[in-house]
């Protein structure tokens, strides 16, 4: 059958170019569906229970996304005319942008104090031209000791301030309403910093951080794959030798990205960084397929063969071992489908498609495009031909040194697995060269942090946050939390009371605290409510029928596990303390990290899910139990070994890591398949021994091996230069990985074969003592 197929591709190469051609752009024209999403949700699945919460909230209380402007005056003063002037300008600038419904600053605080039996309420800073020496004194006064400002809007150091834009999107038009307002705001900022130039501008927020994400995915598309096919090109030439080799080659990664992201776009994926980063692993990937293929045929014309002969001999020798490392690399990305992580499910589903295009490329599209473009080749043995014989002669003559040693060195780094820790920090996700997150970091340093946690508090009735028992558990909640040194920044409106009852005993110091009556609560928080102008109201806070209030708390940037044990502390005093009040607790913080400790379980199940398929296809494949069992060893120390070098270099493993084991292990079967195939072919179809066999395996496969273990390297450490964490550590160690997984499949798997199959042969003992009398002579 492979025989009238190899005969059929040749006889019809024209026309089966043209088929593919034809399929080929026919899926690729689904690429103008393919968008880029701009929202951070899409990285949680529906189902997600800390997102459920943090909808709850979303729901019930003011949207929190926004966008925050930091202004530094060069002055390192900001209670100054120039400057307050300044930032009241931009305050009001701010009610401009597209979608924004509340806007917050020193300037348009609500200030609250008593005139005679009246309760007034201004903007703390008004007319600013006016303002004498002592009014600005009283300014500042007011800010640094009102905890609703200071390390919120304020630095308490005097050097910052800041503007805080809330944002509603519509949610018609994720791809257009994000960019619109970071547009707008850009242009706002550009212009307010061409009026000022004595005041440094720095912009963070929510919906800034959602606008890098895709911002990231464009800028490693541009950037990464060209130079992805830079390496591959040069790469392929320079082992090849071959022009017309490295142009078919090229050709079909090309087409396999085109069909892979296409038929992404017909089923309607969205873009995200990882998703973005399918492009770079297909192109690596569909590298492997040719050069097989192109190896085995270069070789056979080299022998002497014909092109045609040449092809169908590849054919031949590689059409089941492609098939079964297209299948086994389809399965490891399929089982990304296990993640929680919804970009990531959407990777693991377009490389998988791509990976597939790349196979039926490869074996049905390259040999009829071979058997078209001219190849010259020398005949005669060409000199990867030879390093292999003599790797082999040196792995067959010092196999029991490799077997016990490469066995001690794989279990020592296994053995340091656990000094990795599930952590990650997505502020950090972006790294150093973004401009995002240069001034979050900054921002974070000088007054205020994006990571938070919300605390909505249920007092279960309506009316019932006025009640003194539910004020004091929440002013006790408060003080509790600014106490834990995580803690930057807690908004409550226990604050609020206290201040608005100080303000009714006649600005009395005495009286900040709260209302001991439920009634005079109440009518506090209706005269104030009463009293604030539009947009500025408390329903960031306090639910429409005041059964429930929200408490704000801005954290340092944390670690994922960090951030778990004060999530956990926090409801551990709700529940200790407070045991009949209700209490929902999320952000977007608090959901990425509880999201990357539940993605390493799911990847462990869809690793070990991947594991026994793939274990039994190559049972099953190579017609042997015992080498089936034998293969999960190279298979799967790979994977092991890389990330105990991970544990002594970085022992930090987030939400891509956590992917890498069952996306590699579909990846390094290739090498063992293939070195088993044909040590396998040698056995079966020749009568050899094992040593023979290794031989064989080492001259027919082990120069396409070290092909396509660069090639894949190469590729996955242009990922690595991403500017989007996720991607560069994956890159890093997946390409860590393959490297690994070389060096075991050269230098522990033929010990382990000859060891395992090679006792009691006399022919085999005879060609140790010859390969030992030989590298003795030649010593």
């Amino acid at each position: 059958m492979l025989s009238k197929y190899s005969d059929f591709i040749l006889r019809w190469r024209y026309l089966v170019v043209l088929i593919s051609l034809v399929c080929a752009f026919a899926l690729a024209s689904g690429g103008k569906n393919l968008v880029f999403t701009n929202d951070y949700r899409y990285f949680f699945s529906e189902d997600n229970p800390q997102l459920l919460e943090f909808e709850t909230l979303q729901d019930t209380y003011t949207k929190n996304d926004n966008v925050f402007i930091m202004l530094e005056p060069k002055s390192g003063n900001v209670f100054d005319k120039p400057f307050l002037a300044a930032l009241k300008e931009l305050t009001e600038s701010s009610w401009q942008v597209p979608y924004s419904i509340r806007v917050d600053s020193i300037t348009n605080f609500q200030h609250t104090y008593a005139e005679d039996d009246d309760l007034i309420v201004i903007d703390l800073v008004d007319d600013v031209e006016n303002l004498s020496t002592s009014d600005i004194s009283y300014i500042q006064n007011v800010a640094l000791n009102e905890p609703l400002l200071v390390h919120r809007l304020v630095s308490a150091a005097s050097q910052a301030a800041a503007v805080n834009i809330t944002i509603e999107l519509p949610g018609k038009n994720e791809t257009t309403e994000g960019p619109e307002v970071v547009n707008f705001t850009r242009d706002m900022v550009k212009a307010f910093e061409q009026a000022h130039p004595e005041i440094d501008v720095y912009t963070t927020g929510i919906v800034i951080m959602n606008n890098a994400f895709p911002e990231a995915s464009i800028n490693d598309m541009k950037n990464l794959i060209p130079f992805a096919f830079a390496a591959v090109i040069i790469g392929l030439f320079l082992f090849l030798r071959s022009i017309s080799a490295t142009v078919s080659t090229l050709i079909v990664i090309i087409l396999s990205i085109i069909m892979g992201m296409g038929a992404a776009g017909w089923l309607g994926f969205k873009l995200t960084p990882p998703s973005a980063s399918a492009p770079t692993m297909i192109l690596t990937l569909a590298v492997a397929d040719c050069v097989h293929f192109l190896t085995t045929f270069l070789k056979s014309m080299r022998a002497g063969l014909d092109k045609f002969a040449a092809i169908k001999e590849s054919l031949r020798i590689n059409f089941n071992p492609i098939f079964l490392t297209s299948l086994t690399t389809v399965i490891g990305f399929l089982s990304l489908n296990f993640s929680d992580v919804p970009p990531f499910r959407d990777l693991g589903n377009i490389t998988a498609m791509g990976v597939t295009f790349a196979f039926v490329l490869s074996i049905f599209f390259l040999p009829a495009l071979a058997a078209i473009l001219p190849f010259r080749v020398k005949v005669g043995m060409d000199r990867k031909t030879k390093l292999m014989q003599a790797l082999a002669n040196y792995v067959i003559a010092k196999r029991k040194v490799l077997l016990w040693g490469m066995g001690a060195v794989i279990l020592a780094f296994i053995a340091i697995i656990p000094r990795n820790e599930v952590n990650d920090r997505f502020v950090e996700y972006f790294d150093e060269s973004i401009d995002f997150r240069q001034h979050t970091d900054y921002v974070t340093e000088k007054i205020s942090g994006l990571y938070s946690i919300q605390f909505s508090l249920e007092a279960n009735v309506s009316g019932g946050i006025s009640e003194p028992a539910f004020l004091q558990i929440m002013d006790d909640f408060t003080k509790w939390l600014r106490e834990q040194p995580e803690v930057m920044h807690v908004n409550t409106v226990s604050d609020t009371f206290k201040r608005l009852n100080k303000n009714m005993h006649a600005d009395d110091q005495q009286f900040y605290k709260l209302p001991d009556n439920r009634e005079l609560a109440a009518q506090y928080l209706l005269l104030y409510e009463l009293s604030l102008p539009y947009g500025l109201d408390l329903n960031d806070q306090i639910n429409i029928d005041k059964s429930s209030t929200r408490i704000s708390t801005t954290l340092q940037t944390l670690s994922t596990e960090q951030m778990l044990n004060f999530e956990t502390r926090a409801r551990n005093w709700i529940n200790e303390n407070a045991p009949n009040i209700g209490m929902v607790a999320s952000a977007p913080a608090v959901i990425f990290s509880h999201l990357a400790v539940r993605n390493v379980d799911s990847m462990i199940k869809g690793t070990l899910v991947a594991l026994a398929v793939i274990s039994l296809i190559l049972i099953f494949a190579l017609r042997s139990f015992k080498l089936g069992l034998v293969s999960l060893i190279p298979n799967l120390t790979p994977i092991g070994v890389a990330f105990g070098f991970w544990a002594i270099f970085d022992s930090e493993v987030g939400l891509a890591l956590s992917i890498v084991a069952g996306m590699t292990l579909g990846i390094v079967v290739d090498d063992t398949v293939h070195f088993m195939s044909k040590y396998l072919r040698a056995k079966r179809e020749e009568n050899a021994s094992a040593i023979e066999a290794v031989r064989y395996a080492f001259e027919n496969v082990g120069t396409a091996l070290l092909v396509t273990t660069i090639v894949l390297a190469a590729g996955f450490l242009v990922l690595s230069l991403s500017a989007f964490e996720l991607n560069s550590a994956m890159g890093l160690l997946t390409a860590i990985t393959i490297v690994i997984a070389l060096v075991i499949d050269f230098l522990f798997l033929p010990p382990l074969l000859i060891a395992l199959e090679g006792g009691g042969h006399e022919q085999e003992n005879r060609d140790e003592k010859e390969l030992d009398s030989d590298l003795a002579t030649a010593g």
